[in-house]
């Protein structure tokens, strides 16, 4: 009985070691790559006479009936094949032979995985700039419809000085924007070729390394075999680059979400994109935007969790670098959907316009232009200037008016300094005038706002 029972245990302990050693239930994500780097491999092979004509068409033949397999859903993943490499290996061996066990001539598992991987993220640095690329058209035509409507800009979320709603958008799409050129230039940057640097030393076989890397579409091969195998730059760039995306997309969920509640009420989220309360019926909840906006510290753990693999690490290749797949993937799934979701909530996000123009009336919003005004206008030291202004707002608060809606009058009794100031120091307490007023290169007016979109619609144009 003893031995049963130290058998059974053996046993347990076997499964529960082969299913902690195994990558194959994440990495079967890559079986595409895995398969589209194997027939190239195979034809170098071929090309360099180390397979015959009649091998390649073999392997090559095998390796689409697999992927149709696995597309299918007819192919059966096991533990027993450890990782994806294996698992297509396998298969292809039972379908065609002995041929399929000369696949693997002039490679490792190292710069198998390598290749794979790379291709995975190369592949997905193109899709997600892509759909970067629509959401920053998207913004750039939501905030064309608004170039003249005034909101309040802030800083430290009070309010600061008048905007126009434009404007504010575009803030993101130049977010976005960096992010379409964060991604473009990960992809230039990474995209050579592992295949061929074997374990870790190169090969002794009479390999083309150049044929391998045109066949995948990379640059040129890579230039130090045991750099390429140990390295996972690539890996941690798009983990980089996901993270600064969602954070932007954070920012302006944050916003949307301030901008939907009853104290500012600036924007309606479309009820595609909100629910209502278990308990409260009157209530809308802005729910898609909170997950955009907790979906962040998701990727940042991703991220985190492959700085700290990689961190210790000698050379060469280590199994750690097992745990550099899954939340690659993760991340890779959470921003696509994060970023279509976004989209269409921008698109389909309802303005009040109204609640916008009126929030500009609170907090003195052309203050700055008061003082701007009597630097420019009287003269004066920009620090006189400036505790000038602050009796000017301090009458208005004592009238219950915005500093915009003083007249001339009140203006002058605010101060001695102003008794003799001209009218038109009403005009620049307009809040349009303020912001319009603001026409230098990138700033609110409605004019800058107008060339700002149309240097967007031309970037667009040209990608």
């Amino acid at each position: 009985m003893a031995n049963q029972n130290n058998q059974i245990l053996k046993n347990t302990n076997a499964q529960i070691l082969d299913e902690f050693n195994a990558s194959i239930m994440f990495d079967k994500e890559l079986y595409a790559q895995d398969i589209k780097g194997s027939i190239a491999h195979s034809l170098m092979l071929a090309e360099q006479g180390i397979l015959t004509k009649q091998e390649q068409e073999a392997i090559e033949a095998g390796l689409l009936q697999v992927k149709k397999e696995i597309e299918s859903g007819e192919f059966k993943f096991s533990l027993a094949y450890e990782d994806i490499h294996m698992a297509v290996e396998t298969r292809l061996t039972e379908i065609i032979g002995e041929p399929g066990k000369r696949l693997h001539t002039a490679r490792s598992r190292n710069d198998q995985v390598a290749t794979d991987f790379r291709l995975y993220v190369q592949d997905k640095s193109l899709s997600i700039k892509a759909q970067l690329k629509e959401l920053v058209e998207t913004f750039v035509n939501v905030a064309g419809k608004y170039t003249t409507t005034l909101i309040p800009g802030m800083t430290h979320l009070q309010h600061a000085q008048p905007l126009n709603f434009g404007y504010h958008l575009l803030a993101y799409a130049n977010m976005f924007k960096r992010d379409y050129e964060r991604f473009e230039s990960s992809y230039e940057r990474n995209n050579y070729c592992p295949l061929g640097s074997a374990a870790l030393a190169g090969t002794p076989h009479n390999i083309n390394r150049e044929s391998s890397s045109q066949k995948l579409g990379f640059i040129a091969p890579t230039s130090h075999a045991m750099d390429t195998v140990s390295d996972r730059d690539f890996a941690l760039e798009i983990l980089f680059n996901i993270s600064t995306t969602m954070m932007h997309i954070s920012r302006i969920s944050e916003e949307l979400i301030l901008w939907s509640s009853y104290e500012f009420q600036f924007v309606r989220m479309s009820d595609e994109y909100a629910t209502t309360s278990s308990i409260m019926p009157q209530k809308k909840n802005p729910d898609v935007p909170e997950l955009l906006r907790g979906k962040t510290g998701r990727v940042y753990g991703n991220l985190i969790s492959l700085l700290t693999v990689m961190k210790g690490l000698p050379l060469a290749y280590n199994k750690d670098t097992q745990e550099d797949k899954e939340g690659v993937f993760d991340s890779v799934k959470t921003v696509e959907i994060s970023i279509s979701i976004l989209n269409e909530v921008i698109k389909n996000m309802i303005v009040n316009v109204d609640k916008m123009q009126n929030a500009c009336k609170i907090g003195h919003l052309t203050a700055t232009d008061l003082a701007d005004y009597l630097v420019q206008k009287q003269n004066m030291p920009f620090r006189t200037a400036y505790y000038i202004t602050k009796d000017v707002v301090a009458l208005a608060n004592s009238l219950n008016k915005d500093i915009s809606e003083l007249n001339i009058d009140e203006i002058r009794s605010a101060n001695d300094e102003l008794k003799n100031v001209s009218e038109e120091i009403v005009m620049y307490l307009d809040l349009r005038n303020s912001m319009n007023a603001r026409n230098s290169f990138g700033g609110t007016s409605s004019i800058q706002t107008e060339n700002q979109i149309k240097y967007f619609e031309e970037w667009l144009e040209n990608r």
